[in-house]
């Protein structure tokens, strides 16, 4: 097999607004890249430490890095999956916790969660709800912060999430929309404080998104667009930061996608984000995230380049940047996840090939100065 380590690249391309910034990129590959490793499905950035999964790798892999100096610092697996269980479906991180998802798991056919030390990779935990069912996909979706994080499992009945205590492993709280539609709730979800937010991007074949007290579990709002019509997939991808909450609609606007802001605590909508270019197909807000007032926002069905992602001023609603890889090739996928903290940004491209390694992914580091 060969190897691969990251190549720093000197500039990014950019489209910028008049609040024009300059931009570093680094590219990242593992370390042992392999062939439809599918590198970059997911990504989450915390502090100075990027987690990034393979899927398509063997069993699954994940892998974390330095995000100051591009380093791979640790690679997390797990003893109890098998070949294509997609270990690393989903990934998030905050503070030195891990949190790593896989919908699939022979041991635990509903799916599973593990929980890692990032600084040392040691396995921690491992999260199962208390009411799992055969082919419940639980692990869907993941997402942390401090010592509470959720899962979402939309393989059975109207789909759900959980709510974990991370220092001790339980189970706190099962979350289900009080509408919610079959499989949809649990597609993607995101936390921040003592807020949780559920997409259901097929609710009421229009999608929808659901704020939850992560202290009491209760449901506190359901969110939905001034302009939600018949198959938005509102609710595909979510995001949230203090008061501020990022829901994507990719279907929306003739599949060429939109984005909208919520306040939480009052659940209005704020702002509606659309790409400065968009095209039919672009699937704008294929996924989303979000750091104070910068939210990201990809997409990657871009018909004659790889895939952008661009930069929004949440407070204004503004576009800030269009980011595009410095060497885009089609069907990279830049844009497959996004993730961002402070002025770091992360960016996967499951599809970009090292050599003769096809779809063995990449992701690229983006740093604003």
């Amino acid at each position: 097999m060969r190897h691969y380590m990251l190549a720093a690249l000197p500039a990014l391309l950019i489209a910028a607004t008049a609040q024009a910034a300059s931009f570093t990129e680094t590219k990242l590959i593992a370390s042992d890249a392999a062939a439809e490793g599918y590198f970059g499905s997911s990504v989450a950035i915390s502090g100075t430490t990027a987690i990034i999964s393979a899927p398509g790798s063997g069993n699954g892999t994940v892998y974390l890095f330095d995000t100051i100096t591009g380093k791979q610092t640790v690679k997390l697996t797990t003893s109890d999956t098998a070949k294509d269980d997609e270990f690393g479906t989903s990934v998030a991180i905050s503070g030195t916790t891990a949190l790593v998802g896989t919908f699939v798991n022979n041991s635990f056919v509903g799916g599973g969660a593990y929980l890692y030390n990032s600084i040392t990779g040691k396995q921690t935990a491992k999260l199962v709800p208390g009411d799992s069912f055969k082919n419940d996909m639980f692990g869907t979706s993941v997402a942390i912060f401090g010592t509470t994080a959720i899962v979402g499992a939309t393989g059975t009945g109207s789909g759900a999430a959980y709510l974990f205590d991370t220092a001790t492993g339980k189970q706190t709280a099962k979350l289900t929309g009080n509408d919610s539609s079959k499989y949809d709730f649990g597609i993607s979800v995101a936390i921040s404080g003592t807020t949780a937010i559920v997409g259901a991007p097929g609710g009421a074949d229009s999608g929808a998104a659901y704020l939850f007290d992560t202290t009491t579990g209760k449901q506190t709002a359901k969110l939905a667009p001034s302009d939600l019509a018949e198959n938005n997939f509102f609710g595909s991808s979510v995001g949230i930061s203090g008061t501020i909450a990022i829901v994507a609609a990719k279907g929306s606007d003739n599949n060429h996608g939109a984005v909208y802001l919520f306040d939480t605590t009052t659940g209005a909508q704020t702002a509606k984000l659309t790409g400065g270019d968009p095209a039919k197909k672009d699937f704008f807000g294929a996924s989303v995230a979000i750091s104070g007032t910068t939210a990201i926002v990809s997409t990657f069905e871009k018909s004659s380049v790889s895939g952008s992602a661009y930069l929004f001023d949440t407070t204004t609603g503004a576009q800030l940047a269009k980011l595009t890889p410095s060497i885009p090739a089609k069907k990279d996928y830049f844009g497959t996840s996004v993730a961002i903290s402070g002025t770091t940004a992360i960016i996967g491209a499951l599809g970009a090939g090292e050599g003769d390694l096809l779809n063995s992914g990449a992701a690229y580091l983006i740093h604003r100065q």
